[in-house]
């Protein structure tokens, strides 16, 4: 998988030292049929992925990423989990930190095919219970949060850090509340 050049960059800097990095993932939908792709470095079934580039909005990102990988225009509708994955170690030693934005988008042309080697190949599935089993926990989860009809996104933490609450009773006595 080919490595964005602000990363290489990075790395000649810092070494395999852990890079704070916001990814997205494009849970694609036409229809009843959600976009999923068999990744070249790992085989894993998977909606499209990938890494924000210094700059990018975070859904034009989505939209990119699908052109690029898996040849197919898309349209970001809204952003649906934002979570951080744990901390990835490659093979090389080099360690990643994905904050990932989990958008649910719309297809509006384009035959999918594995357009830039990253997928070996891709293509739609049925949204189905048994399309969902192919995939790992997160990614049942990434999709699942987008096909379901929520108003709002889902967000991981922020409930209470050590003295820190987001809750306004928090300091109050146990007993008053």
């Amino acid at each position: 998988m080919p490595i964005p050049d602000f990363i290489v960059e990075l790395r000649r800097h810092i070494g395999h030292m852990p890079i704070p990095l916001a990814g997205v993932t494009a849970v694609v939908v036409r229809r009843d049929e959600i976009l999923l792709g068999r990744r070249s470095d790992n085989g894993a079934l998977t909606p499209v992925t990938g890494i924000v580039d210094p700059g990018e909005e975070p859904a034009d990102a989505a939209c990119r990423e699908a052109l690029e990988e898996a040849g197919v225009v898309i349209r970001a509708e809204r952003l649906v989990w934002v979570h951080q994955i744990p901390r990835i170690t490659y093979e090389n030693g080099d360690q990643s930190d994905y904050l990932d934005l989990t958008f649910r988008c719309s297809w509006l042309s384009g035959e999918p095919y594995p357009a830039d080697g990253e997928m070996t190949s891709v293509r739609w599935y049925r949204l189905e219970p048994a399309t969902l089993d192919l995939l790992d926990d997160d990614m049942r989860r990434r999709v699942a949060l987008a096909v379901a009809d929520r108003p709002a996104a889902v967000f991981e933490g922020g409930r209470e850090h050590g003295s820190l609450s987001a809750d306004p009773d928090a300091s109050a006595p146990s007993e008053s509340r």
